[in-house]
């Protein structure tokens, strides 16, 4: 990746409010965070993390993944807010546990600096667990579902 790339990815980040953004391409893994909250015209520093995926690290990988005998994915949360399980608090849930999901099917939501983000599966699968309360907050990374895959 270059700088103009970088540079690219920095205006997506400040056009739709995020605070967080990362993105893997070509073997390389690049993460850039806004170091403070603020509001949604923060200008301040960006941190920017390069990792470079090796070839013997990915068989790794793989390896691992290929010997786990647990079958479950964790859904995480893709960003810093409050997670939601229903769009109102009158409305029903989007999922429950034991019920089956479509690719791109709404499981929460997550609002954050005042915005309703809805998450979406990628997978097709059965929740096995939902592993947050409603209306708690949740941080980067942290797992909220977990989905055996179909």
């Amino acid at each position: 990746m270059n700088v103009k790339e970088i540079k690219e990815m920095i205006n997506l980040m400040n056009e739709n409010g995020l605070v967080e953004l990362e993105i893997e391409k070509e073997g390389m893994r690049i993460r850039l965070k806004k170091t403070s909250l603020g509001t949604e015209s923060y200008n301040g520093p960006i941190v920017v993390e390069r990792q470079a995926v090796t070839e013997a690290g990915l068989k790794q990988i793989v390896e691992t993944a290929k010997e786990s005998s647990v079958k479950t994915l964790e859904v995480k949360s893709p960003m810093v807010g409050t997670f939601y399980r229903s769009p109102s608090p009158e409305a029903a849930a989007y999922v429950e546990v034991g019920q089956n999901i479509e690719p791109g099917q709404v499981i929460c939501i997550i609002e954050a600096m005042k915005l309703m983000n809805e998450i979406k599966s990628e997978v097709r699968g059965k929740i096995l667990e939902i592993l947050v309360d409603n209306a708690e907050p949740v941080e980067f990374g942290q797992p909220v579902f977990l989905i055996e895959p179909l």
